[in-house]
């Protein structure tokens, strides 16, 4: 079953945000992952949000995204994303 990540983040260091963002697509691209939006300006529609960008992605299933999110690859590059912004994760499953 298809699964979607979310990512909902502030970026506090665009030098290490940037650096990550080089790599992403590639690592993504590479486990077989979609980038299916990226916005830095997404129009809220309802209620409060403390984040300033999203990013959607999809996965064939949960076991593509976690060989993806846990990869060596994908790991390495975290750190530059994880240094650099605030945020949540979020995965759900498709119907």
């Amino acid at each position: 079953m298809t699964v979607y990540a979310m990512a909902q983040i502030s970026i506090h260091d665009r030098e290490r945000y940037n650096s990550y963002a080089a790599r992403f697509l590639d690592v993504l691209i590479r486990y077989e992952g979609r980038l299916l939006a990226a916005d830095e300006r997404p129009e809220v529609i309802e209620g409060d949000w403390p984040y300033g960008k999203v990013v959607l992605m999809s996965f064939e299933d949960k076991d593509a995204f976690e060989k993806w999110a846990y990869s060596p690859e994908y790991q390495e590059i975290s750190k530059d994303r994880i240094a650099a912004t605030t945020g949540v994760v979020v995965l759900a499953k498709g119907l």
